[in-house]
């Protein structure tokens, strides 16, 4: 999922240099949907292994 969020980062890094303003802008807010969405659900997976005693695989 990380992977898609970087992905739509390029696309709107590359869209913004050649003057695509809304396909950037589009692209920039799935990315951060996208990283925060990931984020929660590390949260989520860190927590859980917690609780259940397991050291967290990284």
């Amino acid at each position: 999922m990380l992977g898609w969020a970087l992905t739509f980062l390029i696309i709107a890094i590359v869209a913004a240099v050649f003057g695509f303003g809304g396909i950037a802008g589009a692209a920039a807010g799935i990315a951060k949907i996208i990283f925060f969405i990931f984020i929660v659900l590390l949260v989520i997976s860190l927590i859980a292994s917690a609780l259940r005693g397991k050291a967290p695989r990284m």
